[in-house]
């Protein structure tokens, strides 16, 4: 958990700091670094949804709620990682990233399906429906 300042509309008074506590989504979806990409995304035994982002993405963070969403929903028939494209370039050129977001859909380690950019939440799930059934 974190903390951050008030906003002034939120109670604040000057003098006085205040703050407002900000609870973090469940971790269904799994944050992974270069050295880790090949076990838990190539060598998976099921399938896997990869969120390529930035922290300071605007479409990125649109999409991050639907994503922990659909984590939760497929839980244990899906894993779902996030690649940091700013702390992993090598990943992001080794598959090509040019915008961001990019979500890859990987089923037997190879790339099943990619959605760039920020898409309603029905289309990142039809793409993981058709992923399940494709497994």
């Amino acid at each position: 958990m974190r903390t951050l300042p008030l906003l002034p509309s939120q109670n604040y008074k000057p003098g006085r700091f205040a703050v407002r506590q900000v609870t973090r989504m469940a971790d269904t979806v799994i944050p992974i670094q270069g050295s880790s990409f090949q076990d838990e995304v190539v060598k998976a035994s099921q399938p896997v949804v990869v969120d390529f982002y930035a922290d300071w993405c605007g479409p990125c963070r649109m999409i991050e709620p639907v994503i922990h969403q659909l984590s939760k929903e497929y839980q244990g028939r899906v894993k779902f990682v996030k690649v940091d494209t700013d702390a992993n370039q090598e990943i992001a050129m080794q598959f090509g990233i040019m915008s961001i977001p990019t979500v890859m859909f990987f089923s037997k380690g190879k790339v099943e399906d990619i959605v760039i950019g920020a898409v309603p939440s029905a289309v990142l799930k039809s793409k993981v429906d058709a992923l399940v059934k494709s497994a």
